[in-house]
C-alpha cells in the first residue's frame, strides 16, 4: 500500500500529514514529499504519523533521512506519533532519544 502525504503551514512550520504503510513501498513518496519542502526552503518540519498503519527499518530510515536533510539546513523536525504501538518502534530503536514525539500537531508547537 502506498502512502498518501498531505501538507499544510502553521507559522513557521510546515505539516506533512502521512497516511498508509511506511515501508519500502510507500516510503519513497514521503522521501518525496519532504524533498519538495526543503527544496522550497521550508526546514521546519512536522510530520504527523497520525495516519500510519505500519512502519518497518525503510520507513525509519526516510524519517531520519529526512531529520539529517533539515539539521543541514539549520533546520528541526517534530514527529507527532500518537499511537503506543509506533512509540515503541521508536523506543526498541532508541530514536526516542533522537526525535521529538507528541501526541498531536497542537503540541507540537503548531
Amino acid at each position: 500500500m502506498q502512502i498518501v502525504t498531505a501538507t499544510h503551514h502553521v507559522g513557521d512550520w510546515t505539516v506533512v500529514t502521512v497516511a498508509g504503510d511506511l515501508d519500502v513501498v510507500g516510503g519513497p513518496d514521503l522521501r518525496q514529499a519532504v524533498m519538495r519542502e526543503v527544496q522550497a526552503g521550508r526546514n521546519r518540519l512536522v510530520l504527523d504519523l497520525t495516519g500510519v498503519d505500519f512502519l518497518d527499518s525503510f520507513g525509519l530510515g526516510v524519517i531520519v533521512g529526512a531529520l539529517k536533510r533539515v539539521r543541514l539546513l539549520d533546520g528541526d523536525l517534530r514527529l507527532v506519533v500518537p499511537e503506543p504501538r509506533l512509540q515503541r518502534v521508536f523506543e526498541v530503536c532508541d530514536l526516542d532519544r533522537v526525535f521529538e514525539m507528541y501526541p498531536d500537531a497542537q503540541a507540537a508547537g503548531t
